[in-house]
């Protein structure tokens, strides 16, 4: 179910799921292995196993976001197409059978470019969105509707390559190896900022990380063998965020609340379950425990999982236990007092790669009759309206001075760098460093939420501590991704219904936002 780990705001990357094809087989009797298989397994092991084993009544609906990014990634990859200006064998409109064929025949025929193709060997099965001709041989690619590789949104944070798209190609590498056709372990992404992203298999994973991409691709392979095999059994996850767009969503988190699994801990991940479960197995046992019994000096007996981790893991067993429980400081705090005091949310759609909502809720003397909404929303998805709307965020911003600004997470500031680097006449870096200096613009969730403060909550997302704290959101389904949902439907429709929606619900972000302030300044 942890389709993605929980995120402090519910951020939505454009390719955090892929779309499940029924259960496909190859042309011998085994189960086939697909990259979306692997795509899932990588993200979350119990959705393979319920992909194919589980019953399809227990499938929640199709969430429309998901709806969306399906929709909206053929749509990148039909407009990727018509912009070459090479031949290309296109397949994608054949039937399955037809595909697999087809594709045999370009590739004997030597064809540059195949575009919607169908490869299978042995009990792999794939379908590259391309195949293209390299010397004697075929690389593989596939065009993504998201970047095509992750980090470097911040201070230190390298790019690299992706896990899930990794396992995808290194599928269509191995089939073309099996072939006889492959020209090599790479492949290749073609992404959302129209780049082409090599993917060496033959690589390590990181400086610190010997495991090759082929490596890793293989142990992941041989773990789906055993999941379709039934010889490798897997556990639900809880996880907040993205995972809420899976279709396993509702069956896996009732089967976690029955087990009171480790999970529901806030932080606590699979792995650090997996490590932990041999000997302590639900958050009732975990609340009950003495730390120092499983502590070896700077170590304890859970591979991963630090002597400070573990006694944070049991102070939050021991609040999600207790009859009545309370949130509470664990070291005292010092806040700005401004007069002023701001509240500060953005709207970001990655899929057109645009920030299209900026919002505040302004307050004066912590009173909050005087509160009022500020927000700039752009007025189409150009990038003249993009940079108009940041240009009326940051001189509201500097207007505002001085006050003390509150954001959750660094995103916001993390766009800010992003929207300043691609419209540079609007503010220079200085600025932006300077609007986001810690003294008086406060990351609720990294500077306070987190270091200094526990929750008996399964995660620390804005809207669960807000909810905590008894706040309600006005629309019945709030989150980013329903967000973006709504500004696709606005860029398509104009409605001014639909834009209100988005206006709304940033301001109740920007509310909880405040709410959370509050009550955080209440903790005892």
């Amino acid at each position: 179910m942890d389709l993605l780990r929980a995120q402090p705001r519910d951020r939505i990357n454009s390719d955090v799921t892929e779309k499940t094809a029924p259960q496909e087989f190859s042309s011998g009797s085994q189960r086939a292995i697909t990259a979306s298989m692997l795509y899932s397994l990588v993200t979350c092991p119990h959705r393979v196993t319920m992909d194919a084993y589980a019953d399809p009544a227990q499938r929640d609906p199709v969430n429309p976001f998901v709806e969306l990014l399906w929709e909206r990634g053929s749509s990148v990859e039909r407009e990727r197409m018509a912009a070459l200006d090479i031949p290309f064998v296109d397949l994608h409109t054949f039937t399955t059978r037809e595909k697999a064929h087809k594709t045999r025949e370009a590739m004997a025929a030597g064809a540059q470019l195949i575009y919607g193709g169908r490869i299978e060997a042995d009990d792999l099965l794939g379908e590259p969105d391309l195949l293209r001709k390299e010397g004697t041989g075929y690389v593989p690619g596939d065009i993504k509707s998201g970047a095509g590789e992750e980090g470097g949104d911040d201070e230190g944070d390298d790019r690299r390559l992706k896990k899930t798209y990794a396992v995808q190609l290194a599928l269509y590498m191995d089939i073309l190896e099996r072939l006889g056709l492959s020209a090599g372990p790479r492949g290749f992404i073609w992404d959302v900022h129209g780049a082409e992203v090599t993917y060496d298999m033959s690589v390590s994973r990181g400086v610190r990380n010997t495991e090759t991409w082929w490596d890793f691709y293989a142990a992941q392979l041989a773990t789906a063998r055993d999941i379709m095999a039934r010889t490798h059994d897997t556990l639900p996850a809880y996880a907040s965020g993205t995972c809420k767009l899976c279709h396993w969503y509702s069956s896996c988190f009732q089967a976690v609340k029955a087990a009171d699994d480790l999970t529901l801990i806030s932080e606590l991940g699979r792995a650090k379950r997996d490590a932990m479960c041999s000997e302590i197995r639900t958050v009732t046992e975990l609340a009950t425990i003495n730390p120092g019994v499983y502590t070896k000096g700077k170590k304890t007996v859970f591979t991963g999982i630090g002597p400070d981790t573990l006694a944070k893991f049991h102070e939050r067993a021991k609040l999600l236990s207790s009859q009545n429980p309370r949130p509470y400081l664990k070291a005292p705090i010092t806040l700005p007092t401004h007069e002023v005091e701001v509240f500060f949310d953005i709207e970001v759609d990655p899929m057109r790669d645009v920030c299209y909502l900026h919002g505040f809720i302004e307050r004066r003397g912590r009173d909050n009759s005087t509160e009022k909404f500020i927000g700039y929303f752009t007025s189409d998805t150009a990038p003249e309206a993009e940079e108009a709307a940041f240009a009326q965020a940051m001189d509201y911003m500097r207007r505002a001075q001085p006050c003390a600004i509150f954001y959750y997470s660094k995103y916001e500031r993390t766009m800010y760098r992003k929207l300043q680097a691609k419209y540079p006449t609007v503010c220079s870096a200085d600025d932006i460093e300077t609007l986001f200096e810690p003294t008086n613009t406060i990351d609720l969730y990294t500077d306070v939420v987190r270091p200094h403060t526990e929750w008996p909550t399964h995660d620390l997302s804005i809207k669960t501590l807000a909810k905590f704290l008894g706040f309600h959101w006005r629309d019945t389904h709030p989150s980013g991704a329903a967000s973006i949902q709504w500004f696709d439907e606005w860029v398509k429709t104009g409605s001014l219904e639909t834009q209100q929606r988005i206006l709304d619900y940033n301001e109740d972000d920007c509310r909880a936002t405040r709410v959370l302030l509050d009550g955080i300044r209440n903790l005892a």
